[in-house]
């Protein structure tokens, strides 16, 4: 049997590394499936999802010859995949934000009512950039000092 790029074939997991598992194809080729085409949603533990002996469908991503590199994937080679879950307990959700009931909350027209005032004005952030060129100059004029010496 030959192995080409876009195939979905079976194989046997033979060993899980951090980064992915290595499966073997046809008992003659072994490829590796990502961690990141492992499953359609976040994987953390390879270990969690699938395990050394386990029989798997592959699709062949790539095949590098010159290296003898074979680039499997796990997720893909379902041609209907289920959609992936919309919240894994294990990663927190992006963009959450918790309020409280103080009322500090973005209303309708994109207004913040907050009790807090503004936590640095330009005046501070204008003194706090010189303080930063003068130490840089100095640190600078030195260097070039000790480089003329040479």
């Amino acid at each position: 049997m030959s192995i080409e790029v876009n195939s979905i074939v079976e194989g046997k997991v033979v060993k899980i590394k951090p980064f992915g598992a290595i499966v073997l194809i046809d008992n003659k080729v072994q490829g590796l499936v990502h961690i990141s085409h492992i499953s359609l949603n976040y994987v953390k533990d390879i270990n969690d999802h699938i395990s050394v002996g386990d029989a798997v469908t592959v699709k062949v991503l790539s095949i590098d010859p010159e290296n003898g590199k074979v680039s499997l994937s796990i997720k893909d080679a379902n041609p209907n995949p289920t959609p992936a879950k919309t919240f894994n307990n294990d990663r927190p959700p992006r963009f959450e934000k918790s309020y409280n009931n103080n009322n500090n909350h973005r209303s309708n027209n994109n207004n913040y009512s907050s009790n807090k005032e503004p936590l640095d004005s330009g005046a501070v952030l204008e003194e706090k950039i010189k303080e930063w060129l003068k130490t840089s100059n100095e640190r600078h004029a030195g260097l070039n000092k000790r480089n003329k010496r040479k």
